[in-house]
């Protein structure tokens, strides 16, 4: 079925998510929607939260989308339940990825860093009760780092100081694994391992998640049927200056044009 794929997250983040989607299924059409207006939702009332997912997946309904992956940890976590429940199409969703960091690590301490809006979600604390009963978990809350990041300022000394005084607390448990719990954060991978050195393993969602939106079009017989490479939009309610920059060494057609939703 050659209907795009919908995304969507709270700005620009889920273009990392984005990124591991198109590079397994080159063939497919994409609608992503960068709702950096609202930006951060991790700081959002669960209610605000569910609400900006129903906004923005009325839009992409409407612009005909056949599967929409939830490109934000946040809206995760508070909102896919009620968007399964309520709509035909099939939800991929995000979430930290508590399960292979806590299985894999050796020296028994794995690191967390997520928003707030992640960390106080029911479905985190289940998952974190359901694998890391044996494991320390230091959990911690990357206030400010998705603003900076929305505004380009991924190498501000600023962010490099956030980035050390969340991280440079867990090194003193001996964590082996750091899981990155918002699609913003690996854009801040170059300067994490800066901090917490190459020995460290850093997990994030993206290539799992581009794996399960593979499974799930095949299982509902709706990849595309198209040999040709996809064709790609983005829409963003600030400007478009950053969402383009973060784009700009991608080698496929995309547009990126400001709508107001």
């Amino acid at each position: 079925m050659n209907k795009p794929i919908g995304i969507f997250d709270s700005g620009i983040g889920g273009t990392s998510i984005w990124k591991e989607v198109i590079k397994l299924l080159p063939n497919e059409d994409t609608i992503y929607l960068a709702d950096s207006k609202h930006a951060p939702y991790g700081e959002k009332s669960p209610k605000e939260i569910l609400e900006l997912s129903i906004k923005n997946t009325e839009l992409l309904l409407s612009k005909g989308c056949k599967v929409i992956i939830v490109a934000c940890n946040t809206a995760t976590t508070n909102a896919i339940d009620y968007l399964r429940a309520n709509y035909s199409i099939p939800f991929i969703g995000i979430e930290p990825a508590i399960k292979p960091a806590a299985l894999l690590s050796k020296t028994g301490a794995i690191g967390i860093l997520a928003t707030k809006g992640t960390l106080s979600s029911e479905l985190f604390e289940k998952t974190a009760a359901a694998y890391t009963k044996n494991i320390t978990t230091i959990e911690q809350e990357g206030e400010g780092l998705v603003p900076l990041i929305e505004s380009g300022l991924l190498n501000s000394s600023e962010l490099t100081n956030l980035l050390e005084t969340y991280l440079k607390p867990m090194l003193q448990f001996n964590i082996d694994h750091l899981v990155l719990g918002c699609t913003h954060y690996p854009y801040l991978i170059p300067q994490i391992k800066k901090i917490i050195g190459e020995h460290i393993v850093i997990i994030d969602s993206g290539a799992a998640v581009a794996k399960q939106t593979k499974a799930i079009l095949e299982k509902n017989k709706l990849l595309s049927l198209r040999t040709n490479a996809g064709q790609h939009q983005f829409y963003t309610n600030i400007n478009t200056i950053v969402l383009s920059k973060m784009l700009h060494n991608v080698s496929v057609k995309l547009s990126v044009e400001k709508l107001k939703f």
